[in-house]
């Protein structure tokens, strides 16, 4: 059985001021999440702006962070993409890197039948013999991977492990989590959702705000799978605020000014993303104050 453990960060990815990847900043955050409840790290995902990095920056990053905390938490890199033939060269150069896994997005834009979106992550699987994570984010991709097609692929493919749930749907992770036997895991995809995917039977989160509370959210975590529920209600309603201020604009934008404003440099965004003004941010300084974190 697969275990990438219980709280994941879905990392950022850090640029200096000339806009390239400050890769010397990947590593010092790694080694901090790590420090600070994560189990793993998701590299090259949404929330590392995946989508504006080149294929050499992924597989460089991919490196840097496994020669960082290799063997102290597992590294996902995030090698999926809408093409099919570009998902299967990125996954097995990544292979190469030294990974513990990989995670899929569903294919965005093309918005493909279901059985096309079976046949994509089945081909990609098939090419690595590392464990893969399907990314389920609706409100990115534009397509919905269904509960059956989930089941369907971990019945069928043996390497498909996991998913990161982000539909907001809780009758697809019950649906998900009722057909499939327990060594199958189940993220929650959103912070806010994590506390109810964990009373559905899910494993844990990939997170965007353990960044800034991973202690808490590891602690609500083992709160829960400890039975102690009400611990695990009290900490999710006191990080409730902060889960949903992270989002009040397009994520990464909120978290990494929180970074920068936390003192960790991590620099700015690369275009189209770019900074948000001081009474958008305002909700997530706030939320910030209030935690005791600035």
């Amino acid at each position: 059985m697969e275990d990438f453990g219980t709280l994941l960060t879905a990392m950022i990815t850090p640029f200096k001021e000339d806009g390239k990847v400050n890769y010397e900043a990947a590593a010092s955050l790694a080694v901090k999440l790590v420090e600070n409840g994560s189990d793993g790290l998701v590299v090259s995902g949404t929330t590392g702006e995946s989508p504006t990095l080149s294929e050499e920056e992924k597989l460089k990053l991919f490196s840097v962070v496994t020669e960082a905390v290799g063997g102290k938490a597992a590294v996902i890199a995030g090698t999926g993409s809408n093409s099919t033939e570009t998902s299967i060269r990125l996954t097995t150069a990544a292979e190469k890197t030294g990974v513990d896994g990989v995670m899929l997005v569903a294919p965005y834009y093309n918005k493909p039948t279901q059985e096309g979106l079976y046949r994509h992550f089945k081909a990609v699987a098939e090419s690595t013999k590392l464990p893969v994570i399907i990314y389920n984010v609706p409100s990115r991709s534009g397509v919905n991977v269904e509960a059956e097609t989930i089941i369907r692929l971990a019945r069928e493919v043996s390497n498909v492990v996991a998913v990161k749930e982000a539909s907001g749907n809780l009758d697809q992770v019950s649906k998900i989590r009722k057909e499939l036997a327990a060594s199958f895991l189940i993220y929650s995809g959103e912070d806010h959702l994590t506390l109810p995917i964990l009373a559905l039977g899910g494993n844990g989160v990939i997170s965007v705000a353990s960044h800034l509370v991973g202690t808490e959210i590891k602690e609500m975590c083992v709160a829960f799978n400890n039975g102690e529920v009400q611990r695990a209600r009290e900490i999710h309603l006191r990080l409730w605020p902060l889960f949903k201020a992270l989002f009040v604009r397009t994520n990464p934008i909120p978290v990494k000014i929180a970074l920068n404003l936390l003192g960790f440099n991590v620099g700015g965004f690369r275009l189209p993303l770019c900074e948000a003004s001081e009474s958008e941010l305002a909700p997530v300084k706030n939320e910030l104050k209030s935690l005791g974190l600035i």
